[in-house]
């Protein structure tokens, strides 16, 4: 966004947060227990709000305050809450327009039941774990473990079969008291005598039908399947097609029902299961049981396991809505960044379901929608049967006047009760593009930001309830060319691990920003409302990841090592090491502009960088590499590839302008010169300040004081970098000069040779001479024009250019390096090693890399080594080997390097001692 403000583009970023229901809740209901014992159920709804609207203006806007400490450029004036009563208005006039366009509905289906929160969930909601075979889990409100991944084997006896008995296998053993059929393929030889026959359940005394059904596995346990449509996907479209009634033996809370009996009634449903296999083994009808790869569904919010269970609820037909979002992609309309998404896009829409937004809490925008009777209400039993009747309106009045005459009665003859649910969180959210904007009753906003959208009709919200699936937060319409969305990876903490509380790897930004030692980090955990159990485990995590605590690192630092993850990955393990990196970079950078400030000196006039045209090389070179640096953050930033984008900006500051071009124009500011300084002062005044507007949209606060300080070309000067221009490639374009670049490439490798031959000597502040023998015209030429930061960046003493030897003999002390072809290069020792201490170091130096790499030859070449060692390994084995060889063979060059020194000048060494 700050990028495309810079461009002159107008940008607007609302900021905002939803209610978070069902978390939200959770987290009051754990607070109201650890500071008055009590439960939810026993404060009145309305005081329970109060309880959760105090909650929310202490610790809700703790997220806006990291926004604004991370430098978001957000439009304050506009924040919007998703239970702010204007919000309530638009999710309220969404939800009677869907319903009026028979969109929202309500039905007895199926729904994802988290027995812990007593609340139907999301199918996102839901985390799908899979379980190799017999696995211990705990389950809230259960002391102990409970096994999964048990298929267990049961018999049901024929009626009048004389024994006869037809086997079946679950990992749900529990729920067989709610089985009304046993299904068998028709053509499974083994059952085929079975057909039509009715099997007699041992504890609730019903006669089961044998049914078929070509679906049914005959692979899978033991070819005949018990059918619980109560509590079951497959089974309950089964019974559906078969007539076959539904009975719910899972409450609610989890406990098993009336219809289970007086013996089981009331028992949590994994103990329930415990004692219905012993009844099972009692009467003679256990069969096994044995290991089995499973999915279990296990609620995200609570840990609880799944239940499916029947439930009158509102839901959203999706069938549009999906086909619609599916279109958009596969015509272009809209992209996804980056592009893999687009086959979880895919995938996911051809199987999505109808949306069941019905939450059982308190916390949210209760439903309206009213249930509507003329005399007495039913009873609860004969409500959760047949529902009664159902009206919508805005107000209870409307509903009252709609019921009134869809009925035929008189107001007044009418009761209404509204229902006590809420709807899921994201019915809100999804309407956040329209609802921030002040829709339904103000549309301007809308117009401006989504000038192409049609307002008035619920239809073109659909898109928005596809987006809450995949996080999206874009209207897509017919009119517009294409829509861009771009789909981030998830922030883990460095292991790779999803951050939670109660492991302790949650990263406050505001801790990095400002450090944090161990004890803060730990005090915040004890002060939380986390269970003993999971402190004790969240502490321990902290001390093991942060030791030290988190060093103080600031905003712009924790910014760009945020940005310089790829971010179209599936996660980045954010390591507070790569801020700490980043940090030196930021202290980097503020030297560089120190030096340079100090460079121009007081009085010094700048031009507007689009009109320096530098004279000479090393100026030319440096901004034609920011005219490249340019040109490749702007490809990047259409791309989204903002890792990209930091790593070229990161490259240019540290590589080109600090490393390369100020180094090699110290000797220019020394000079006196004025014509080259005129030319180097313009020249260090466009990179700063045009590197720091590259720089900018990632580091906003040390970028705007830096800036600041640069002086202006004129009064005209933006008043802040934020909304200067950003570096365009096109208005750069008389900066460009690849043949330059080209030349300094080759002297940039003849820079490197004569580093490395320091190296290889340890020469540290050594000035040597350099002699670059090079009988070609051109790299000659190439050499002279940048003789002076060739000299100056190979820290040579002299630099001396030969053509040839000239029949002349180099320095008996001479040591040469790797070249081009057509380029040799030498350096002079004279008086600058100590020829028996080197001799002596190089020696004991070639001894060790001789043993590590005889040891690791053997290794290699051992008989099970090319069975036991993965292709990495041996990948990794073999290029250790090469860089061992190498070494050795720039070892063994300096002895022998050496010794001819130590002979020619009549030196004695002690070979003894080598």
């Amino acid at each position: 966004m700050l990028w495309k403000r810079m461009q002159g583009y107008k940008v607007l970023w609302v900021p905002g947060s939803d209610h978070a229901g069902i978390a939200t809740q959770a987290v009051v209901e754990r607070k109201i227990w650890k500071e008055r014992g009590a439960l939810r159920e026993e404060l009145a709804r309305d005081e329970f709000l109060q309880e959760v609207w105090n909650w929310k203006e202490e610790k809700g806007n703790e997220i806006f305050q990291q926004l604004k400490v991370m430098g978001a450029s957000l439009d304050w004036d506009r924040v919007c809450f998703t239970m702010d009563s204007g919000f309530s208005q638009a999710v309220t006039e969404a939800f009677v327009r869907l319903h009026e366009e028979g969109l929202v509905f309500r039905d007895r289906r199926l729904v994802n039941w988290s027995c812990a929160l007593r609340s139907a969930i999301s199918d996102i909601e839901v985390e799908n774990r899979q379980l190799g075979g017999r696995t211990e889990l705990s389950v809230p409100g259960l002391q102990g473990k409970v096994p999964f991944g048990v298929l267990v084997t049961f018999a049901y006896k024929v009626e009048g079969g004389e024994g006869e008995e037809l086997p079946v296998a679950t990992t749900r053993p529990e729920t067989m008291l709610g089985d009304v059929a046993v299904a068998v393929h028709p053509d499974d030889l083994r059952y085929i005598h079975l057909h039509g026959k009715r099997l007699c359940h041992p504890f609730t005394g019903h006669l089961l039908p044998v049914i078929t059904d070509p679906l049914v596995e005959r692979e899978m346990g033991t070819g005949a399947v018990k059918v619980t449509p109560a509590h079951s996907h497959a089974d309950y479209e089964l019974a559906r097609g078969h007539g076959l009634p539904f009975i719910s033996v899972i409450a609610e809370d989890g406990t098993m029902t009336a219809d289970c009996g007086e013996w089981l009634q009331g028992l949590h449903r994994f103990q329930a299961r415990e004692k219905l296999l012993a009844a099972l083994k009692e009467r003679g009808l256990h069969r096994g049981a044995k290991e089995h790869p499973m999915v279990l569904p296990l609620c995200s919010r609570s840990g609880d396991v799944i239940e499916t269970l029947l439930k009158n609820q509102w839901f959203v037909n999706c069938e549009a809505m999906a086909h619609r979002a599916l279109e958009a992609v596969e015509s272009r309309l809209l992209k996804l960044t980056p592009k893999f998404h687009e086959k979880n896009w895919r995938t996911w829409l051809l199987n999505t379901r109808d949306w069941c937004i019905s939450r059982q809490l308190w916390w949210g925008h209760q439903i309206p929608a009213y249930w509507v009777t003329v005399s007495e209400s039913p009873d609860s039993r004969e409500q959760e049967e047949s529902d009664g009747l159902w009206v919508v309106g805005r107000t209870k009045a409307e509903a009252r006047k709609k019921a009134a005459g869809m009925l035929g009665k008189s107001e007044e003859d009418l009761k209404l009760m509204r229902d006590a649910d809420v709807l899921d969180t994201w019915f809100a959210s999804g309407l956040f593009p329209f609802a921030a904007l002040g829709w339904p009753h103000k549309t301007g906003d809308l117009q401006q930001f989504y000038p192409n959208s049609v307002l008035e009709t619920g239809s073109d919200l659909l898109f928005f309830w596809v987006a809450r699936m995949v996080m999206l937060g874009k209207e897509l319409t017919g009119e517009l060319p294409f829509s861009q969305v771009f789909l981030h990876s998830m922030v883990r903490d460095a292991h790779g691990r999803k951050m939670s509380k109660s492991l302790g790897n949650v990263i406050n930004p505001l801790d990095v920003i400002y450090g944090a030692p161990l004890q803060t980090l730990q005090e915040k955990l004890q002060n939380s409302n986390l269970d003993p159990r999971e402190v004790a485990i969240a502490m321990e995590g902290q001390r093991r990841d942060f030791p030290q605590g988190i060093p103080e690192c600031g905003t712009d630092a924790l910014r760009f090592a945020l940005c310089s993850y790829n971010a179209q990955g599936d996660s980045i393990n954010l390591d507070v090491a790569a801020v700490e990196n980043a940090c030196r970079f930021c202290n980097k950078v503020w030297n560089a502009l120190k030096f340079t400030l100090a460079a121009l000196g007081e009085g010094f006039t700048p031009v507007d960088p689009e009109k320096v045209f530098p004279s000479f090389p090393m100026d030319q070179w440096i901004l034609s590499r920011l005219y490249h640096t340019t040109e490749d953050c702007s490809r990047k930033f259409e791309g989204c590839e903002l890792h990209s984008v930091a790593s070229s900006i990161r490259l240019f500051w540290l590589h080109d302008f600090c490393d390369i071009y100020l180094e090699s124009v110290k000797p220019v500011l020394r000079s006196g010169d004025p014509a080259r300084l005129l030319s180097t002062h313009q020249t260090l005044h466009s990179c700063v300040d045009l590197a720091l507007r590259l720089l900018s949209p990632f580091m906003p606060f040390l970028t705007e004081e830096l800036w600041q300080r640069l002086p202006k070309a004129d009064s005209q000067s933006p008043p802040s970098i934020c909304v200067a221009r950003y570096p365009s490639a096109e208005h750069l374009a008389h900066w460009c000069q690849p043949e330059e670049e080209a030349n300094f490439l080759l002297v940039q490798e003849v820079i490197r040779a004569v580093r490395a031959l320091r190296a290889t000597y340890q020469l540290t502040k050594a000035r040597p001479t350099v002699y670059l023998v090079c009988p070609e015209a051109v790299p000659r030429g190439i050499y002279e024009t940048y003789r002076e930061p060739l000299q100056t960046l190979s820290l040579a003493g002299s630099l001396r250019l030969l053509p040839a030897f000239e029949g002349a003999e180099l320095p008996a002390s001479c040591v040469a390096a790797k070249g081009h072809d057509h380029t040799a290069i030498y350096m002079d020792l004279q008086g600058l090693v100590d020829l028996q201490k080197e001799l002596l170091r190089l020696a004991s130096r070639q001894e060790k890399l001789e043993r590590q790499l005889t040891d690791l030859t053997v290794r290699v070449q051992g008989a099970r080594y090319q069975e036991q060692v993965s292709l990495k390994a041996k990948s990794d084995h073999q290029q250790k080997i090469s860089l061992l060889h190498s070494e050795l063979e720039r070892i063994e060059q300096a002895i022998s390097t050496f010794q001819k020194m130590a002979v020619r000048q009549g030196l004695s060494i002690d070979t003894a001692e080598q």
